[in-house]
């Protein structure tokens, strides 16, 4: 394995996914730009490697098998290996959704984004991150999708659309069973919240920038060996499941 280290973040020609990359690679990593949009791919790889940081565009649409085979191939030909992944991409879907009003194919495409298309990147991108010495899974999550804060009393979450919030939940229980299966291995598992950061999928209407919302993940991808797996973290500590 190389001496430099890899990541590969999904969705990362924009907004917080475009920050860890950018805080990655001014670690010194080397960094896979993962997009499906080659316009916003290229150009944020230029932005990227104006920065100084060592960028490099993958294909990768996470709602397709094919595409995250061939992400992997692509990286494994042009890489060499992978250390870390960070599984950033996600879609808020379609209005309304409250739960009785919500349409069935919004959390469908949802869910297919937002959970089936992190299952998918992550099982193609395994075998590269077994090999690392030190590998490290991000999940994207938020504390929206908490059902401890989500029923704590006295906590007022605002109107979260349900398919976006249940998507995260969803994601919350996906990343333990991940941590649980990888136990054995030097794989560790977790997944952290950004806040309320300002980005298209709330219209831009949070009170975070989109480097303040990527600290979070840079933070648990240069976690040491023996740093936590199967947690929930955001800049202050562990966010309750």
């Amino acid at each position: 394995m190389n001496a430099q280290k890899i990541a590969l973040v999904t969705g990362a020609n924009k907004g917080i996914g475009y920050e860890i990359a950018a805080g990655l690679g001014a670690l010194g990593w080397r960094i896979g730009v993962g997009a499906r949009d080659p316009r916003r791919r290229h150009a944020a790889v230029d932005r990227l490697r104006a920065s100084g940081a060592d960028a490099f565009g993958v294909p990768l649409d996470v709602t397709e098998d094919a595409s995250a085979t061939a992400a992997a191939e692509f990286i494994a030909e042009h890489a060499g290996g992978l250390d870390v992944l960070v599984n950033n991409a996600a879609i808020v879907g379609r209005m309304p959704q409250t739960p009785s009003s919500v349409d069935p194919s919004t959390l469908r495409d949802v869910v297919e984004t937002n959970v089936i298309g992190v299952i998918r990147v992550t099982n193609a991108m395994l075998p590269m991150l077994r090999a690392s010495s030190s590998p490290r899974i991000v999940n994207m999550s938020s504390s929206v999708g908490s059902l401890s804060l989500q029923t704590s009393p006295g906590i007022d979450m605002g109107q979260v659309p349900a398919a976006y919030l249940a998507s995260k939940t969803f994601l919350n229980a996906l990343t333990i069973q991940y941590a649980k299966e990888l136990s054995d291995t030097s794989v560790l598992v977790n997944a952290g919240c950004p806040g309320f950061t300002a980005t298209d999928l709330n219209g831009f209407s949070g009170v975070r920038t989109a480097q303040q919302g990527a600290a979070i993940a840079v933070h648990l991808a240069t976690v040491p060996d023996d740093g936590p797996r199967g947690g929930f973290f955001d800049d202050a500590g562990p966010v309750p499941w």
